[in-house]
């Protein structure tokens, strides 16, 4: 980020990051990618590192860091190396999931599962959004229906991060009884910690643009049995539980953001200042001048305005309209940023070899993953017009 915002103990932390990437991702980076999954063996090698469930407590094998800046300098040391993907897994367990179970989970649930969390034993995803619905999780259909102690689970998900690689899922499900072609209301949906079992079925990967490394994939639930001890809090407050938890999954949207573009800017800079044209880098022509110039203060704005949702955020502070602000600034201006870089590269970079390539694949997700650009433009102006 930017001087006085790191401490010495971050930069102690970045060490160990910066070896764990380098020692357990890099040689297989890869043939990950190829493959559209990672091996379990890294989420074990991070569990010894003690890289996942940064902020669970001491009890359950964490280390208590409650501070979010440990988690962006997680990011920035897989950045650089071009480990976007297992960003990407390691946000989707640690800012989506484990805060569910630290702020509404009960004692046995904490004491089953987060250990099991942070040694990378347990690896889980978030399955909230289905095909029909995205963004408007009122729209969901996967219903729960209660049979003695157990509940049985029917619905379809889909676009879920770690869904094939992963043990578990932190599912929205109807529970209220209502007719799944209406939007439901306030009080229609609870959370469940769902573990594979009999019904739990798991499609093919999807093949997307970027990222691959990270698998995303379908899931399906016929007549499920979840165990009524794996309902998370209080029965019917799904929905208000994922809008507490929207702000921590939208802010490490917008730290990714600018982790990626200041990583690509960088290797931008790098790269024009030795890639010749007509006798000349491409760096002393005034038009890459300009444009490298407007890139730096954009990024600079984008890192203060960040650093300061992360300060609210590790004071108890950061609102859910704050959180959407921050994510949909750094996301588009990110996506902006990375759009020029990559055009600065010319042939180049539109040539996979090359990092700008791919973080231009990777950054197009970040305007539309936990929730798009213009839904968070909507939850900004109803607080601007309340």
């Amino acid at each position: 980020m930017f001087a006085g915002f790191y401490e010495e103990l971050h930069e102690e932390f970045r060490e160990l990051a910066r070896e764990f990437s380098a020692r357990e991702v890099a040689p297989h980076y890869a043939d990950w990618e190829k493959a559209h999954r990672m091996d379990r063996s890294l989420w074990t090698a991070a569990g010894e590192q003690g890289l996942l469930g940064l902020a669970v407590p001491e009890e359950f094998g964490g280390m208590g860091l409650n501070d979010y800046r440990f988690r962006m300098v997680l990011d920035e040391e897989l950045c650089r190396a071009g480990h976007e993907s297992v960003g990407l897994a390691f946000h989707l367990h640690d800012d989506w999931v484990l805060p569910a179970l630290l702020r509404y989970g009960n004692d046995e649930q904490q004491g089953r599962w987060l250990p099991r969390m942070v040694d990378g034993s347990l690896v889980t995803s978030v399955a909230w959004t289905e095909p029909g619905c995205g963004s408007d999780l009122r729209g969901v259909r996967t219903k729960a229906v209660p049979d003695g102690e157990d509940w049985v689970l029917d619905g379809q998900k889909t676009f879920i991060g770690n869904g094939i690689t992963g043990d578990a899922a932190l599912v929205l499900a109807r529970t209220d009884g209502s007719s799944p072609t209406e939007r439901g209301g306030a009080h229609s949906f609870s959370l469940f910690f769902v573990e594979k079992t009999a019904g739990y079925d798991v499609g093919s990967p999807l093949e997307k643009m970027g990222l691959t490394a990270s698998d995303t994939a379908e899931l399906f639930f016929t007549g499920v049995r979840v165990p009524g001890a794996n309902l998370i809090g209080e029965l019917g407050a799904g929905l208000r539980y994922v809008h507490e938890l929207l702000p921590q999954g939208r802010l490490a949207v917008a730290t990714s953001s600018v982790v990626l573009a200041a990583q690509t800017l960088r290797a931008t800079r790098e790269y024009v200042s030795q890639r010749q044209v007509s006798d000349r880098t491409v760096d002393e022509f005034q038009n890459t001048r300009f444009r490298l110039a407007d890139m730096q203060v954009s990024l600079e704005v984008t890192q203060h305005y960040v650093a300061q949702a992360v300060t609210r955020f590790n004071d108890g502070e950061l609102s859910l309209t704050d959180a959407s602000k921050a994510k949909m600034w750094a996301s588009e201006r990110a996506k902006e940023l990375i759009d020029q870089c990559l055009q600065l590269h010319g042939g180049y970079g539109y040539i996979l070899e090359y990092p700008v390539a791919k973080a231009y694949l990777a950054v197009r997700l970040f305007t539309i993953f936990g929730g798009t650009s213009e839904v968070l433009r909507d939850t900004i102006a109803r607080d601007l017009v309340s």
